[in-house]
């Protein structure tokens, strides 16, 4: 059986120091924290101040337009570090780096090493040759995997209680709006047997919520089985000691059945919670965005998940102003989100992507129109919330403890079963009888809310 790598002791031999940042989705997270593990394995040493380092690695992401700036004004305020003498390197990786490949060489020549998103088993490599003064090559690029590659050995950065798992890699949809294929690859399932290993080895090292992830969960297996089994894999999940709760992320409306369904409905440890992105809900908006659903379907679906798992917490992300959209298509849409309740929802304006179909598609709506049609839906959404919120008010709900409020004794900052760590709200819990810590999951009775956030009050023994 796998060893937590954070069992592992550091190397007596230190090769070098390096500062790590990283960006993006909890994909990109996985990514980050393997290259570290592989890393510290190799005998570098993590430390939190770039200007000490000898190297800075960069994973960026490159999903839109907003991703992409902040990811290159990193890359950039670490250029500038070296171009002071502050660290001897900047490596550049991820989705950003895939997308743009030698392109970013020749706008930033000052980046020592260029890493793509299946490059990243090399780094190790890299780092000998840029610590040894060896610039014989500059970039390194893998074709995508024909199966998910391994995450095990990694560095955890999120806390020490919950981790991203991450079941397979790359996408089969070729929704218009998306380049993500053509940065991770078509789909590539991780076998099971390699998902319990990495949540034995994550168990084994404290965490206590396993958070699924993939560009396309319910596809789980479909390349590798021949039929999606993202059901038997959820059964095997259940069955690993010390994992209290499992949460699932990007649900893509396709191949969630009744099977599925009932699965997570009947389990101890997978939480009711499935967040679900559709993009929107016009039929003709959904041909234009080759999301190959319609709105009845997803209506039936949304109500036997309903049916079956009664205190379901459902998320969903929205696109406004996707090209072509009209005024009577975005109401469409708030209807829907009306009729639906979400008790999450984000919503993105529509972001050009050049090498995509929807940016050849005629109907390109003005910032104005897409930024005020997000304002509405959300404006429709914070209602919603807001009366979700008020429901919880006298219940006694479970909350998970992820860190203390400063300057607030005996308070803390936790999330319900019905809040994913970074994208939903959360739950501030002032403890009573029993100290709390990070993560302690806890018995707690809502007092009231503000905004997103419920106020709670600790009533049980935490554990």
């Amino acid at each position: 059986m796998s060893t937590s790598f954070k069992q592992i002791p550091e190397s007596r031999d230190i090769k070098g120091t390096y500062s790590f940042i990283s960006l993006g989705c909890p994909k990109n997270t996985v990514d980050s924290e393997r290259m570290m593990g592989l890393l510290k394995l190799d005998g570098y040493r993590l430390i939190s101040d770039p200007e000490q380092s000898d190297f800075v690695v960069v994973n960026t992401c490159g999903f839109i337009e907003q991703a992409r700036t902040e990811s290159y004004a990193a890359i950039d305020e670490m250029l500038e570090l070296k171009r002071a003498g502050k660290t001897k390197g900047v490596i550049v990786s991820g989705c950003l780096a895939e997308r743009q490949k030698e392109e970013m060489l020749e706008q930033r020549p000052d980046i020592d090493s260029l890493v793509g998103v299946f490059g990243r088993e090399e780094i190790t490599k890299i780092a000998d040759r840029l610590v040894g003064d060896q610039a014989e090559q500059r970039n390194v690029f893998q074709p995508a995997p024909i199966r998910a590659l391994p995450d095990e050995d990694r560095l955890q950065i999120t806390p020490k209680h919950f981790a991203y798992l991450k079941i397979s890699e790359g996408c089969d949809r070729l929704c218009t709006f998306c380049a993500i294929p053509k940065m991770r690859g078509k789909h590539a399932t991780k076998p099971m047997e390699n998902v319990l290993a990495e949540a034995t080895q994550l168990a084994n090292s404290g965490v206590r919520e396993l958070v699924i992830v993939a560009q396309d969960t319910t596809y789980y297996g479909m390349d590798l089985y021949g039929e999606p089994r993202l059901a038997e894999l959820l059964e095997k999940l259940n069955g690993v000691m010390g994992i209290d709760w499992i949460r699932l992320m990007y649900f893509y409306p396709m191949y969630i059945d009744e099977k599925l369904i009932n699965v997570i409905a009947k389990s101890k440890k997978i939480l009711p919670y499935i967040d679900m992105p559709l993009q929107h809900a016009d039929d003709t908006m959904l041909r234009r965005m080759s999301r190959r659903v319609n709105q009845e379907q997803m209506n039936e679906q949304i109500d036997l998940i309903r049916k079956l798992i009664p205190d379901v917490t459902l998320r969903t992300t929205f696109i406004t102003g996707f090209p072509g959209e009209t005024e009577e298509q975005f109401e469409t849409l708030v209807k829907f989100v009306q009729r639906h309740k979400f008790e999450r929802m984000g919503v993105f304006t529509y972001s050009l992507e050049p090498d995509t179909p929807g940016a050849k598609l005629p109907g390109h709506l003005e910032e104005d129109v897409k930024l005020d049609r997000q304002r509405r839906l959300m404006e429709v959404q914070q209602q919603i919330m807001f009366e979700h919120n008020e429901r919880q008010v006298g219940k006694t709900i479970d909350v998970i403890i992820d860190n203390s409020v400063a300057d607030q004794p005996g308070v803390w900052v936790g999330r319900s079963e019905g809040d994913a760590p970074d994208v939903d709200g959360a739950v501030i819990v002032t403890e009573t009888d029993h100290p709390l810590k990070p993560g302690s999951i806890v018995a707690c009775e809502v007092v009231t809310f503000q905004d997103y956030d419920l106020i709670a009050v600790a009533t049980g023994k935490p554990r």
